[in-house]
């Protein structure tokens, strides 16, 4: 099973990043996927997540900025980040959920600065 995310970066505020992960080793269209971040010194904390059938919900510190989504041909799944800000900065990662089966990403940097 692997978990691999790309497309990070240092961006300006105000720009935008799509972040991609790309999953191997499991049923991937089965799996609800979530996108996570993690900023320095602080808690993990949920970004987005899409379901199996691709219904979407954020955190409502990104709503209306980023946007889910998933390709099941690929296996895999996408973070389109728009309107960054400096709070965005976070190491961003993808995890794929069910019950009893939990695997994650090694995380890609996303910095927000000018």
């Amino acid at each position: 099973v692997q978990l691999v995310e790309s497309g990070g970066g240092l961006v300006q505020p105000g720009g935008s990043l799509r972040l991609s992960c790309a999953a191997s080793g499991f049923t991937f269209s089965s799996f609800p996927m979530t996108w996570f971040r993690q900023a320095p010194g602080k808690e993990r904390e949920w970004v987005a997540v899409i379901t199996s059938k691709s219904v979407t919900n954020y955190a409502d510190s990104v709503k209306g900025r980023f946007t889910i989504s998933r390709d099941n041909d690929k296996n895999m799944v996408f973070l389109q980040m728009n309107s960054l800000k400096p709070e965005d900065t976070a190491v961003y990662f993808c995890r794929a959920w069910r019950v009893g089966v939990e695997y994650w990403g090694q995380g890609t940097q996303v910095t927000v600065s000018s």
